[in-house]
């Protein structure tokens, strides 16, 4: 994870402000006349007591009394709007970071995430980016309105005399600058340990329940239990130290509020006692930076709140500033599928070799066939037929074009690719189908699902295709969630198929049932299947077989 700095990731957090700097100025507005009205309360409070003694105050007792009730009505009007309208801009940004992640992710999908812990990837888009509404909310306009808001209290302190003005502005600066800054920095990484933890708690918890039937299976139930408690505790410690800090920041800040007001009241009276302000000098002076630190406060609290707030924003932009191994091609060359070729292709994971110098001819109207045992690359040849990843050294192209010079979209366009594993979403199974072509009829999709030998299933379900899939697919078999994986590949209709065990886990009949579509297929596609059935491998035109990353 890269660490930046706390003013490096605000910076880079305010971005996407930008398109609501409308509803940002007038909030920090609504906020500023909101806190001035908050503090002029009291202020005005003070006029009237001077009135009462008879001290000569420029304001009637009429006036006075008007000015309190404008001000409290405006402070609870405004003090609303403020947060309605933060929260508003909050909200809003949150759906643009979710946008700006969910584009980034698939950007790096799959060669940057395949070794994600998946866990971590939901924590980061779920409560990371939740926790970002801190920042969004009360941190940006908070910052503008204790800036303004000093500037209009040093002088109105100030027109009393110019060394009460400097007093409030350094009482200012103490508990709005200096005591969030050396609060950040002893808090140090406390945040990051805790976002980090929470994403390691996350993704242990999904491995679970993934898992829970092998854990019952092999009686391990206990020991993963004792592992998520630990990590349960390892969490709560670090949250711990987070509120820890937050108390003490909290008490520090008391007390130099405290401190600040003997301060400009020492001050006022030193001043007095030289002549140099009045009576109503010292009183109100006091009691204005007495009910003026609201604002400042507010920031004073950030150096520890922020911490967690700052923690996520920097796993957010971890994600957001990665870059793709495999960028999308625009603004190249848009084919039609006549055939494809393997030349000289070697391919590594890190320094593990995969494929070495692999060569094959996919003519069009053909059904290739790819055997070797399990590891040997056959599933990797298939993405880099995809372009899910680049190739290392050698070529691959489509109708005498490299896939390197062609549109992403037009490469997509012309292949349909099924996995080993088919992943179903929780939705029904009419719509499972449908991501493969989101216009097609009902007819298409029904037509899509005899080829792969599952409409008959579908049709005895209670609901048919209106069934609903339970979360992750469990409520199906892996037979059952293969063929629909199948008329996915059928439904999208593509020149070119990339099978990996389209037959894997099906029995005879259904195999013989799909095996037959293809067949029927190889007048308008090509074929291009990764099988260890010899059965299946008896349709194919050609076959080549991979063995320890050569082809024979």
């Amino acid at each position: 994870m890269k660490k930046r700095s706390g003013f490096k990731v605000m910076r880079s957090l305010i971005s996407p402000v930008k398109p609501l700097t409308g509803y940002m100025v007038l909030a920090i507005f609504m906020g500023l006349i909101g806190n001035l009205a908050a503090s002029f309360i009291t202020i005005f409070g003070g006029f009237a007591v001077l009135r009462i003694l008879g001290i000569s105050v420029k304001l009637s007792m009429g006036a006075i009394i008007t000015c309190l009730l404008v001000f409290a009505l405006l402070r609870g009007a405004l003090r609303y709007a403020e947060q309605a309208c933060n929260h508003f801009i909050a909200f809003k940004i949150l759906a643009i970071l979710r946008d700006l992640v969910f584009k980034a992710l698939r950007k790096l999908c799959p060669a940057k995430l395949e070794g994600r812990d998946k866990g971590d990837l939901i924590s980061l888009i779920t409560s990371d980016i939740e926790l970002l509404e801190v920042f969004y909310a009360h941190t940006i306009s908070p910052i503008a309105i204790a800036t303004l808001f000093t500037i209009v209290m040093v002088l109105f302190i100030g027109s009393y005399h110019w060394i009460l003005g400097l007093v409030a502005l350094l009482c200012y600066l103490i508990v709005g600058v200096v005591v969030p800054l050396v609060t950040s920095k002893k808090s140090g990484d406390t945040g990051l340990k805790f976002r980090t933890a929470a994403g390691a708690l996350s993704s242990y918890v999904l491995d679970s329940l993934h898992g829970l039937s092998e854990t019952l299976q092999f009686g391990q139930g206990q020991k993963r239990l004792e592992a998520m408690q630990a990590q349960t505790r390892q969490l709560s410690e670090h949250e711990k130290e987070l509120k820890k800090g937050e108390a003490k920041n909290a008490a520090v800040t008391n007390l130099i509020v405290l401190l600040c007001d003997l301060l400009m009241l020492f001050t006022a009276s030193a001043l007095y006692m030289k002549g140099a302000v009045d009576f109503a000098g010292v009183f109100i002076a006091t009691l204005a930076l007495f009910s003026s630190f609201g604002p400042t406060i507010a920031l004073a609290a950030l150096g520890s709140t922020l911490q967690n707030t700052i923690a996520a924003g920097n796993r957010v932009l971890d994600i957001l500033e990665e870059t793709p191994q495999v960028e999308e091609i625009e603004n190249q060359k848009d084919v039609t599928f006549e055939k494809a070729a393997v030349q000289n292709v070697s391919f590594s994971y890190g320094d593990e070799l995969i494929l070495d110098d692999i060569s094959m001819d996919i003519p069009k109207g053909k059904i290739i066939g790819i055997v070797g045992r399990s590891g040997s690359g056959k599933s990797t040849l298939l993405k880099l037929l995809m372009r899910f990843w680049n190739v290392k050294d050698g070529k691959i192209t489509m109708s005498d074009t490299d896939l390197q010079n062609i549109n992403t979209k037009s490469l997509r366009e012309n292949e349909s690719y099924m996995t080993q594993e088919t992943w179903l979403f929780k939705d029904t199974i009419r719509n499972n189908i449908k991501i493969a072509k989101l216009d097609a009829t009902d007819e298409e999709i029904i037509a899509a699902a005899k080829k792969a030998s599952v409409h008959e299933f579908i049709e005895q379900l209670p609901k048919g295709y209106d069934t609903p899939v339970g979360e992750l697919g469990d409520t199906l078999s892996g037979g059952e969630k293969q063929r629909i994986g199948l008329a996915r590949a059928f439904l999208h209709d593509a020149p070119l198929m990339l099978l990996d065990e389209p037959t894997g886990n099906l029995d005879s009949l259904n195999e013989a049932v799909i095996l037959k579509s293809l067949n029927e297929e190889k007048e308008d596609k090509t074929v291009l299947l990764v099988t260890h059935r010899q059965s299946t491998l008896r349709m194919a035109d050609t076959v080549y077989s991979v063995e320890h990353g050569r082809m024979s």
